[in-house]
């Protein structure tokens, strides 16, 4: 799927990208809002498929002064069509969501990241998901960050909210999962997954090849995933800086 416009994924006309805006847009458009708010295409290709569009009816003109603009027809069969296209990545989040909200184990924390998550990537770009997983055997609970950082109220955070007693996984069905994730993700999608996982340490005291992706997470994550057993602060500069 082109993570840019995945309208592509139905159609290679500008029609995919018109019927998207039209569909997310809560007033009439004129040409020229259409074609700013459009994945792709000129103002003439966004024209020439606004006229075709009126013309099946799926689409209803209406002079307003000296403009012209248009308005998805929600009446029309075909108007569910144009729904399900503009909202094709909040049904990438709300699949992942769902997913992810029926791991045993759980995630402590997950979110989309990069290309996919901008909007700027391509069929051939991968989906980047950061994933946070409860305690493994043998990994240590977050150290307190009050040693190092001297922040009574990040101590009084993790005092009141991360209770590590019974909080462990056994690795085995958490990499099964993730495993499985993969194979559905490139069936929904057609991209390939890539999870970037972390151990709980990890995440609070991340090391110099994590800063760049987490400052990535906290600038553009969509999030899919929060156990109450992860602090909010952990996202703050605060937390990973």
């Amino acid at each position: 799927m082109d993570l840019s416009d995945p309208t592509r994924a139905v159609t290679p006309t500008l029609d995919g990208p018109v019927l998207a805006v039209l569909a997310s847009a809560g007033r009439p458009l004129t040409v020229g809002e259409v074609a700013s708010q459009a994945a792709r295409g000129s103002e003439i290709g966004i024209r020439r498929s606004l006229a075709r569009l009126v013309a099946q009816g799926l689409v209803r003109a209406t002079v307003m002064g000296r403009n012209t603009v248009h308005q998805l027809n929600r009446d029309h069969l075909a108007a569910g069509v144009a729904e399900v296209l503009a909202g094709l990545r909040l049904e990438l989040w709300a699949r992942l969501r769902s997913e992810l909200g029926g791991w045993q184990p759980a995630p402590l924390y997950a979110a989309v990241f990069g290309s996919a998550a901008r909007g700027d990537g391509d069929e051939g770009s991968d989906i980047d998901l950061l994933l946070v997983h409860p305690p493994f055997p043998g990994e240590m609970p977050p150290r307190r960050q009050q040693e190092t950082l001297g922040s009574p109220l990040l101590d009084a955070v993790l005092k009141a909210t991360l209770d590590w007693r019974g909080v462990r996984a056994e690795p085995e069905p958490w990499l099964r999962q993730v495993d499985r994730l993969r194979v559905l993700v490139q069936g929904w999608t057609g991209n390939d997954l890539q999870v970037v996982d972390l151990s709980v340490d990890e995440w609070w005291h991340p090391g110099d090849g994590y800063q760049g992706l987490l400052a990535d997470v906290r600038r553009e994550g969509v999030e899919v995933a929060r156990s109450d057993k992860l602090p909010p602060v952990a996202l703050t500069g605060a937390a990973v800086g």
